[in-house]
């Protein structure tokens, strides 16, 4: 019988936290990072493809089950949850700001046209 290692409950309320928050699906969010980072300087030479930060750790994060977070993959969630929050409650007026702030989450795997 196998059996599942505790987690601190914290860690669990902020796993679930995390995932609400983080509502863009893995895939969509790497092809989105992928857009995002392939600017002038395209991609990197290393596994991650030069994929912006945060972005990258966040995807990293929900590649991995909860019995398999690190400290490091606990502060990355705790920073996107703060992030995406803080971003949410400061909603620009429509306009070139709105796309801004629609795309800064995007990067933090959080698209606001998905209901919750």
């Amino acid at each position: 019988m196998v059996r599942e290692a505790r987690l601190e409950p914290e860690v669990e309320v902020l796993w679930d936290d995390f995932h609400a928050e983080v509502n863009v699906p893995s895939e969509q969010l790497r092809q989105w990072l992928l857009t995002r980072g392939s600017g002038e300087d395209a991609f990197g030479p290393g596994p991650d493809l030069g994929l912006p930060e945060p972005g990258r750790r966040i995807l990293q994060v929900l590649t991995k089950r909860k019995v398999d977070l690190t400290p490091e993959d606990i502060e990355v969630m705790q920073e996107a949850v703060d992030r995406i929050r803080a971003l949410t409650a400061e909603r620009p007026s429509r306009g070139n700001a709105d796309d801004e702030w629609r795309h800064s989450l995007l990067d933090l795997g959080h698209d606001v046209l998905v209901e919750r």
